[in-house]
């Protein structure tokens, strides 16, 4: 039987918002570019891109999720390479490589070659979400980590605001004022792209592994540190490998969650500029101002709800709630219907929400639950699932909302949101003992600070 948490003693120095102030920027500015390069596709789609070239309706409805195709195949491969190497160079090639693919999403007309980069974007942007998490887990105790990973998430809302305003300025400015052979989408995509071959040249020279790698953290902080996160692992089930964490039943459920839950999320992310453009008929530039609202509002609540989770070490509660008020936000949208767009858009404010709230929360529980040698993995394997809830949302939302308008479409995601709150509701915070699973012996004791410091 696994042994009962121990008492640590997180009230130390070490506690202090330094690491906060030089880790979790660096992972923030690097997912939210990572999430630029996705999500500024749907603007493209809005601006024209099928009319463009000519793209049918279940072409145009398959390219953005093919993304999610090339997303789900390099999770598990990079978690292990991230857990059992390092993260800096991994993730510096993978900023090199997301941008020259974002840049040449605005340069192809040929649509079987826009296929195949939308492919290997989502292939190496698969890289990003596990290699930052487990490089907040190197970094931040458990009760700092459901915050750590909500700055982290932060970057989602706080891009698609930016994206909101920046793609819809980009191709209102450059169809105005056109450049020779380029339509304004063509340009946005290239000039977005440039941000990250940028970025990528700054976070090899400021990210650092681990506490003792750290110039900027005094020693005997980076060892208390240190000391305190080797604690919390010895009070965890021991798991030999990761595939045995995958036949975990909190591994697989959580899996099924997300799976439900992304297929929501990225639903609704790659169409909403279109929904609002048509419900509305405003431009360009306003319609990237409405999008921004429900991003806005869910960047606030997430925080509080992660704040609140760290506070409690209440997981579930939190996740499993964000869940069906998700599904009762679709439900607004859906019962407003099209003749009632300001009531159906306070449907999408609560939508924005509780897609963001649980993130925090969701990686924070795994921490929790698993044990750093098959963490890494496990939350890949969960947000694989997750890739492959992208593309069904993706995929089957831009069919159906072509073929029978927004309501259906709203009530698929509606169903989809609750069975995701169902699945959470059946996760229990502990395991029995299983093939694969060994228990720590020892007696376990909090590492005094002066041993610690040694």
């Amino acid at each position: 039987m696994a042994q009962e948490p121990i008492a640590l003693n997180y009230d130390s120095p070490t506690q202090r918002w330094d690491r906060f102030v030089h880790v979790v920027p660096l992972a923030f500015v690097t997912y939210s570019l990572a999430f630029l390069d996705r999500v500024n596709y749907g603007y493209a789609e809005a601006a024209g891109l099928s009319k463009s070239l000519n793209i049918t309706a279940n072409i145009a409805a398959l390219l953005p999720a093919l993304f999610f195709i090339g997303y789900f195949l390099f999770q598990v491969p990079a978690a292990n390479w991230a857990s059992k190497r390092n993260v800096k160079w991994l993730v510096f090639w993978a900023l090199i490589a997301w941008g020259l693919l974002s840049g040449l999403t605005g340069l192809l007309k040929n649509v079987s070659l826009l296929i195949a980069v939308r492919l290997l974007l989502g292939a190496v942007e698969g890289v990003v979400l596990p290699a930052m998490l487990i490089f907040l887990t190197r970094w931040f105790t458990k009760p700092e980590r459901s915050r750590a990973n909500a700055l982290l998430i932060l970057a989602n809302p706080v891009m698609m605001i930016a994206a909101s305003l920046i793609s819809g300025f980009l191709i209102s400015y450059f169809n105005a004022h056109p450049v020779p052979h380029f339509q304004g989408w063509q340009m946005m995509f290239v000039l977005e792209g440039l941000p990250s071959i940028i970025w990528a040249v700054l976070w090899v020279i400021l990210a650092q592994e681990r506490p003792s790698d750290a110039r900027w953290l005094e020693p005997d902080s980076a060892v208390r540190v240190q000391g305190l996160l080797d604690e919390e692992q010895r009070s965890m089930q021991h798991i030999r490998s990761y595939w045995a964490a995958f036949a975990d039943h909190r591994v697989i459920l959580l899996s099924l969650m997300y799976m439900s839950f992304s297929a929501c999320g990225y639903g609704l992310m790659f169409w909403l500029p279109t929904i609002i453009k048509q419900a509305t008929g405003d431009t360009m530039g306003m319609t990237g101002i409405l999008s921004a609202v429900p991003y806005a509002v869910g960047m606030v609540v997430m925080m509080v709800v992660s704040y609140a989770s760290d506070v409690t070490l209440r997981r579930k509660r939190f996740v499993v709630g964000s869940m069906f008020a998700g599904s009762i936000g679709y439900a607004i949208a859906y019962m407003a219907g099209v003749n009632h767009f300001w009531i159906g858009f306070v449907g999408l404010i609560v939508i924005g929400c509780c897609i963001y709230t649980p993130c925090g929360p969701l990686w924070a529980w795994m921490g929790d639950m698993l044990p750093r040698n098959v963490l890494g993995e496990s939350m890949a394997l969960v947000n694989s699932a997750g890739a492959l809830g992208g593309f069904i949302g993706t995929y089957l939302f831009g069919l159906i909302i072509a073929r029978f308008g927004n309501g259906p479409g709203f009530a698929f995601l509606t169903c989809l949101f609750a069975l995701a709150g169902i699945l959470g509701l059946l996760v229990r915070s502990s395991h029995r003992q299983a093939a694969g699973f060994e228990p720590i012996v020892g007696d376990l004791k909090p590492v005094p600070e002066q041993a610690a410091a040694r």
